[in-house]
């Protein structure tokens, strides 16, 4: 089995950037990834597609060692029970592939357009709207799973308020960088974000040197070394100095706003209201780590209580991982990701 992906861009529409409508100022990428082996679901009316959105600082094929382990568990078991015809990830506008094609629109645009929580999901919402006249994909006819972590889980949520309305059947949000019982429990570590990405490196000879760096600095060398490589390949871009460095701008990371990127005040709360009501209309999947390194124990805790409203459809903590699940364990990731896709096609939503 090999993992196939398509590449597309949407480029920014700035017909109505001046505020004379609805125009949008940045380029948005995205990847559909597939293999040729399930080839049969295509036209299934029974098969998901998942729209995959992932955490700040990273990048869409973050979620590629994932995925390769729940394809190849799709292959192997076939699809009598689980069918998944794509999977789409798109970028974050500042991050990746689509921070590099905007990176002079976001220097020309200061905090205006920092992309927080909100942006991303208008993003993403953008893109599907517009995927019939871009790409001949007409994403209301999917059935939607969506996958996201931290930001992207966020954003996730936050995409369901966005009219027209698409269809999801189900979704799975890993480590959630939300707060339930407000933003003051995520103030200090949203101080430590800020003082981390001011500290972080962001330039290197060449990629070779930007991978051995990260193997031996502490905070990263437990990535998965797959996950570390998607990094260096997709995350870093070259310079104007004939270097590389990373895509998402170190400013974009320490603007002092509230709407954007660690300091995203709204990005943790305004998505919980949200989390609440679609707990009551789709099986909404928690997965979390049981190391608390980023988020606070309480936090999880206010995530969990019971007397919140939220019923989840099913709750899964995994030992010896804290925040960066994707990661850390991408493996045992994409094996309990097919284990709740087995769930969710069991169990459609009735929508």
């Amino acid at each position: 089995m090999r993992l196939l992906e398509d590449f597309v861009t949407l480029p920014p529409d700035i017909s109505g950037v001046d505020g004379s409508g609805q125009g949008y100022p940045l380029y948005i990428t995205a990847k559909r990834y597939y293999v040729k082996e399930l080839e049969d679901v295509e036209g299934d009316p029974d098969a998901v597609s998942i729209l995959a959105l992932h955490s700040t600082s990273f990048h869409m094929e973050t979620w590629e060692p994932t995925l390769e382990v729940l394809f190849g568990l799709l292959v192997k078991n076939g699809t009598g029970k689980v069918k998944v015809r794509e999977v789409w990830a798109v970028d974050c506008p500042n991050h990746g592939h689509a921070g590099v094609l905007n990176r002079e629109i976001l220097k020309r645009g200061g905090s205006a357009i920092v992309p927080g929580c909100e942006h991303y999901a208008t993003a993403v919402h953008r893109f599907l709207v517009n995927a019939p006249r871009a790409l001949g994909v007409d994403f209301s006819k999917r059935r939607f799973v969506g996958l996201g972590h931290s930001l992207g889980a966020n954003s996730i949520l936050l995409l369901q308020m966005l009219e027209p309305v698409f269809t999801f059947i189900s979704l799975i949000i890993v480590e959630p960088m939300l707060s339930p019982g407000g933003e003051r429990h995520l103030a200090k570590l949203r101080v430590q974000l800020v003082d981390g990405a001011k500290r972080r490196t962001r330039e290197w000879p060449d990629r070779e040197t930007a991978f051995s760096s990260f193997k031996s600095n502490p905070r990263t060398a437990n990535w998965d070394e797959s996950v570390l490589r998607a990094f260096v390949k997709h995350a870093i871009a070259p310079t104007s100095s004939n270097a590389v460095g990373l895509a998402c701008m170190h400013e974009q990371e320490v603007v002092r706003d509230p709407h954007a990127m660690y300091l995203d005040v709204e990005g943790a709360t305004k998505p919980v209201e949200e989390l609440t009501r679609l707990c009551s209309l789709l099986p909404v999947h928690l997965v979390l780590g049981l190391h608390k390194d980023f988020i606070p124990q309480n936090v999880h805790e206010d995530l969990l209580d019971p007397a919140s409203g939220r019923k989840y459809a099913s709750v899964t903590e995994i030992p010896d991982v804290g925040h960066l699940i994707p990661q850390r364990i991408p493996n045992k990731l994409g094996a309990l990701i097919y284990e709740l896709l087995t769930f969710i096609m069991e169990r459609p939503a009735k929508l």
